[in-house]
C-alpha cells in the first residue's frame, strides 16, 4: 500500500507544486502508517524529492513523453499506482493534471474530489474539504471507493520539509500507439521571469492602464516583488499581452498568496478566478469599482501615480532589511 504522487516537471527540474504534494501526501502516508511514492516523467534529479517526505521514486524515462500527452501520461499514472497498490494517488491543479485527473479516476475506477484544500478530515470514512461554487463556500466529499484520486487546490497545503531516506528505480509503463493518438503541434510558452503556475505572487494588470506601452511600471514592480504577471480577459483580448497571462475563470485561475489587481473593475469571471488567493490588493481609480467588494487591501487612485511610489518604497525597504 502507498500513497501516490505525480510529481510534474519541466525541462527536467521540479514545479513548486510537487513538492507542495509530496508535502500533502506525506502526512496522508503517516496517518495511515504507509509510505509516499511518486511518478515522475523525464525528471533530472529527483532526489528533491526525498526532503519532503517522499520514500520511493518510479523514474519514467521515454522521449515520447518530452512534450505533456494526457492519455499517455494518464496510463504512467495509473500503471504505476496498480503496481504500487495505491490507496490515495495525489495531483495537482494544473492544467497538465485538470486532464489527467478524470483519465486517471475512470481507469482506477476510484473516488475522485477536486479542488481539495485540506488533509482528510475522516479517514474512516474517508471525508475531504473543498471548494465549491467558484471558490465561494467549502464541502465535505466522503469517498467511498478503494482508491481515492485528490486534487490538491494550487497553494492550498503549502512546503512542508520532511526529510527521509529514499530510493530511485526505473520504471518503464507499457504505452500504446493509441496513447499518442492526440499529436502536439506546438506549444505556446510565456516569456515572464516568473511563471504563473510557480508563483507566490502575481502583479495582474487591466484595462485601466490604458495600453500594453505602460506595462513597464507593472513589470518593474513584479520584479521588485519576484512576482508573476497577469491580465484580465479584456487585456488579452485587446493584444495587449499574450494570453498565456490571462487569469481568471475564463483563463488560468490563480491560488497565490498576494494578487495585486492593477486597473482592473472585477468582472465576476475574474473573481472567480483568483478568490482562491490569500490577500487580494486593489489598485482603481473608481471607488465604485467590483473588485473593491472583495479586496482585502484597497487603494482609490491613479496607478501611474501610485505604482512608481509603491515601487520606490519596496524597493527601500529590501535595501534595508
Amino acid at each position: 500500500m502507498a500513497v501516490l504522487i505525480y510529481a510534474e516537471s519541466s525541462d527536467g527540474k521540479f514545479k513548486k507544486v510537487a513538492f507542495e504534494l509530496a508535502s500533502y501526501a506525506s502526512e496522508v502516508a503517516a496517518a495511515t502508517g504507509t509510505s509516499v511514492t511518486a511518478v515522475t516523467v523525464n525528471a533530472s534529479d529527483v532526489s528533491e524529492l526525498y526532503n519532503y517526505g517522499v520514500h520511493k521514486v518510479l523514474q519514467v524515462s521515454d522521449s515520447r513523453l518530452n512534450d505533456f500527452n494526457a492519455k499517455a501520461y494518464a496510463d504512467v499514472v495509473v500503471q504505476a499506482a496498480k503496481q504500487e497498490s495505491a490507496s490515495v494517488v495525489v495531483l495537482s491543479s494544473t492544467t497538465d493534471s485538470l486532464y489527467l485527473a478524470p483519465l486517471v479516476t475512470v481507469h482506477l475506477q476510484a473516488g475522485f474530489a477536486s479542488n481539495v484544500v485540506a488533509l482528510p478530515a475522516s479517514y474512516a470514512p474517508f471525508q475531504v474539504k473543498r471548494t465549491a461554487f467558484s471558490n465561494k463556500a467549502f464541502s465535505i466529499t466522503e469517498i467511498s471507493q478503494d482508491v481515492k484520486v485528490l486534487s490538491i487546490a494550487k497553494n492550498s497545503f503549502g512546503l512542508k520539509a520532511n526529510s527521509v531516506s529514499g530510493s530511485a528505480e526505473a520504471f518503464a509503463p507499457t504505452l500504446h500507439d493509441g496513447d499518442f493518438s492526440v499529436k502536439i503541434e506546438s506549444i505556446e510558452a510565456g516569456n515572464g521571469k516568473v511563471s504563473i503556475a510557480d508563483a507566490d505572487i502575481v502583479v495582474s494588470g487591466g484595462r485601466g492602464l490604458k495600453g500594453p506601452e505602460n506595462w513597464g511600471m507593472l513589470e518593474d514592480l513584479a520584479t521588485t516583488l519576484g512576482a508573476a504577471t497577469a491580465c484580465s480577459k479584456p487585456v488579452s483580448d485587446l493584444g495587449w499581452r499574450p494570453h498565456s497571462e490571462h487569469v481568471g475563470q475564463t483563463g488560468k485561475p490563480v491560488a497565490t498568496n498576494l494578487y495585486i489587481a492593477v486597473g482592473i473593475s472585477g468582472a465576476i469571471q475574474h473573481i472567480a478566478g483568483i478568490n482562491s488567493s490569500k490577500v487580494k490588493v486593489v489598485i482603481n481609480s473608481d471607488p465604485e469599482a467590483p473588485f473593491f467588494k472583495v479586496a482585502d487591501y484597497g487603494v482609490v487612485g491613479d496607478a501611474f501615480e501610485i505604482l512608481p511610489k509603491l515601487n520606490e518604497k519596496l524597493k527601500a525597504f529590501k535595501a534595508n532589511n
